[in-house]
């Protein structure tokens, strides 16, 4: 399944694109929500490897607002359970992750994209 936990370590690795090419840009998308296990430590020792930018506006642009534009420094128990839930429990099951610097587009089906297809290669 594709979580934003995986799309945030996801770039653009086709031939020559080496400019606009993180995040990847979710489009028809076919969202679903599974309830996953809360693991506070997990979370806070995720938390340096994060794009703190990258992971706000690719929840927003899937339609979750919760994360506060700045990483907090400090993390209340209701932040953590919104950064698990847009971490780990949103799944894009269908969809395409398309590269803002080449156009060059990742279908993912049945939630898994697939990252050496060079099928429907630019939008």
């Amino acid at each position: 399944m594709v979580r934003l936990i995986t799309h945030n370590m996801l770039a653009c690795h086709a031939r020559n694109c080496n400019k606009d090419n993180f995040p990847l840009v979710f489009s028809d998308v076919e969202l679903v929500v599974r309830e996953a296990e809360l693991n506070p430590d997990f979370l806070r020792r995720f938390l340096p490897k994060i794009d703190w930018a990258a992971l706000v506006d690719t929840a927003r642009s899937l339609g979750d607002t919760s994360l506060p534009d700045e990483m907090p420094t400090e993390w209340s128990d209701e932040q953590i359970q919104q950064l698990h839930h847009v971490l780990l429990e949103m799944h894009v099951e269908e969809g395409n992750m398309t590269c803002r610097g080449c156009g060059h587009i990742y279908p993912i089906q049945n939630g898994i994209p697939n990252m050496v297809s060079l099928t429907g290669r630019h939008s």
